[in-house]
């Protein structure tokens, strides 16, 4: 497309999820990836892993994969009127694409997956292949290997929506978990070249000099995370928001630049 053909209100808004994965190492790091130069979206940024919502994301059987959370109480958080569980599990089938992390249990377990035997970590590197090139449904593979996505572990707190000018636009929702023990992330080598464990005011740190180029929804969600001394902190405040719009939420707002809202409720 030209750049006399462009027209800004043509691009379609796309549901979207991202995940901030925390790790205490020891104090609290966040796992942030590196996309490709190439990406007509964000390339060559330091990103969250996340993705857009595909239609299999929103399907009843995707649904009934999910423990802990059923489409209602979703939906009530996110205050929509139907299909917030897919938000989930783009999240989740996202963070397994781009970051080779699977936030995924086996039924009737009350840990994730591990993924530290040589032989395990083999059959899910062949799956993560499949599902990244095409070949396998996400959704089957959780399925067929007998595990269940814990919605319970996944905590909503913060929503922005891309501004009008961007060749892609996205209506995203951001999320927060822990990083499951017996895992290690390792990125696709495709939408995302490196990974890294940083901690908040280093990002932020990097990015003041252009070391680390990010969007203003990252650098919002990396300042909100810095006001929490643990992972464990940042956790608790998130599962403990409310789901009923009564939290005093920070609205950010400017016409120049992507809308959000932070529901992270800050540490007392």
């Amino acid at each position: 497309m030209t750049a006399a053909a462009f027209d800004p209100d043509a691009i379609p808004v796309r549901d979207a999820a991202t995940v901030l994965i925390l790790d205490e190492r020891p104090d609290l790091h966040v796992l942030m990836l590196k996309r490709n130069a190439r990406s007509i979206f964000v390339g060559d940024m330091w990103v969250f892993p996340g993705g857009a919502v595909d239609p299999g994301d929103a399907t009843a059987r995707a649904d009934a994969a999910v423990e802990h959370l059923t489409d209602t109480q979703a939906s009530e958080y996110l205050g929509v009127h139907y299909g917030g569980i897919a938000y989930w599990v783009a999240a989740l089938r996202e963070t397994f694409e781009e970051a080779g992390v699977l936030l995924a249990r086996r039924e009737g377990a009350d840990q994730a997956i591990d993924l530290s035997d040589a032989q395990v970590a083999a059959r899910f590197d062949l799956h993560r292949g499949g599902v990244n090139a095409g070949r396998a449904d996400f959704i089957d593979m959780v399925i067929d290997e007998n595990l269940v996505l814990d919605g319970g572990e996944v905590h909503y707190v913060g929503h922005w929506i891309t501004p009008l000018g961007s060749p892609r636009r996205y209506d995203t929702r951001f999320f927060v978990t822990a990083m499951p023990a017996g895992q290690t992330p390792l990125h696709d080598d495709d939408e995302a070249v490196h990974h890294e464990w940083v901690r908040p005011a280093d990002a932020l740190a990097a990015s003041g000099t252009g070391e680390m180029v990010m969007l203003t929804p990252t650098l919002a969600m990396l300042a909100r995370l810095g006001e929490f001394p643990t992972a464990v902190a940042a956790i608790t405040a998130a599962a403990g928001a409310p789901a009923d719009g009564s939290l005093d939420e920070q609205v950010l707002i400017r016409p120049d630049v992507e809308s959000g809202l932070i529901r992270w409720p800050l540490p007392d």
